[in-house]
């Protein structure tokens, strides 16, 4: 089922142009919170995404036993080793909340783990985000988290999680979805359980969904910003059946997160009036995030599983995502001019 042409046309408007109107920065600046002793390379694919999707400047917000590893990965990213196991949310709460007034996004879980220093220090993230009003994205054990405790996120309106199936089953129990409800309304029951959190539902098709009619979907003061919040209700899901590749690599999932993290940063350039004509809503931007990603995915995964098959493993797909959004969005949205090559 082709994407909706006024919704791809909407999704076209939030990409920054490529004119040299634009300062460094205003394109998107990136965090990713996540990294442990044993998780370097989910944050790294999640970081060095969005600046292979088009951000200015990428930030990881990591352990110190997983910084070193992460900066050997590239030069290209901004390490912050903040969270440290023997130091507590309170002692990090300043340096943090310094670090995040100066990003447009914040995708929480690529290589979060769950021992408990990492856990607590998400969840303080989560809180300081939503007090600033920043765009979010959770994966992995970022989802972990709020399935133990749905008050981090319900009701925000600004943020997209991206479950695979067992995170999606889940995530449905620990907010007490029908479990005969219909496949194809899951993910909207979700979101209305979750007060209007936009949902990724990764699989054969990702299914993207977001139901703020729900009692828990009021909008908080962060979120509001003079709007008419009952004009702001909506329902829709929207179904990516762009053509992934065959083989489904551990980290794909990662390099999604930074795909949609990225196109919420361009949102909230969008919406601070960096670029564009003010005409699309912010409470537009995490569908609208959630689709662009999931089609520039699902395409870098097939270019690179047509060029490696059955070997193909993630990073093969970091060269083929500049190529993929420039298949999915034109070639112009790259900015290139062939003649002067």
């Amino acid at each position: 089922m082709p994407i909706p042409r006024k919704l791809f046309d909407t999704i076209k408007q939030v990409i920054p142009p490529l004119d040299g109107s634009l300062h460094k920065g205003q394109s998107g600046r990136v965090g990713v919170l996540g990294g442990a002793l044993d998780y370097t390379g989910a944050p790294f694919f999640a970081a060095i995404t969005a600046l292979r999707f088009g951000a200015d400047l990428s930030h990881v917000i990591c352990s110190p036993t997983a910084a070193g590893a992460i900066k050997s990965y590239s030069p290209d990213l901004i390490v912050h080793p903040i969270l440290r196991e023997d130091s507590t949310p309170d002692k990090v709460q300043p340096e943090l909340k310094s670090l995040l007034s100066r990003l447009h996004v914040l995708v929480v879980g690529p290589g979060l783990g769950r021992e408990p220093y990492m856990q607590s220090f998400a969840k303080l993230a989560l809180s300081l985000a939503r007090s600033q009003g920043m765009f979010l994205v959770l994966d992995a054990d970022a989802l972990f988290l709020i399935g133990r405790d749905i008050s981090l996120i319900e009701g925000y309106r600004r943020a997209v999680v991206t479950p695979n199936v067992v995170e999606f089953k889940r995530l449905s129990e620990a907010v007490g979805i029908d479990p005969n409800t219909p496949a194809s309304e899951r993910a909207g029951a979700i979101s209305r359980a979750l007060g209007g959190v936009t949902v990724l539902q990764k699989g054969a098709k990702d299914i993207i969904s977001i139901d703020t009619t729900g009692a828990d979907a009021d909008l908080e003061a962060s979120q509001l910003k003079g709007i008419d919040a009952e004009k702001e209700k909506t329902k829709e899901t929207v179904e990516v059946d762009v053509e992934g590749g065959l083989k489904r690599c551990g980290g794909q999932g990662d390099i999604l997160s930074g795909t949609v993290g990225t196109f919420m940063a361009w949102g909230k350039c969008y919406e601070d009036g960096a670029f564009g004509d003010h005409s699309i809503p912010a409470s537009k931007m995490p569908l609208l995030a959630a689709v662009a990603g999931s089609m520039v995915t699902r395409t870098a995964s097939r270019r690179a599983f047509y060029k490696e098959g059955r070997g193909v493993v993630t990073q093969d797909m970091l060269s083929e995502i500049g190529k993929s959004f420039a298949e999915v969005f034109g070639e112009e949205t790259q900015g290139q001019d062939k003649g002067k090559l």
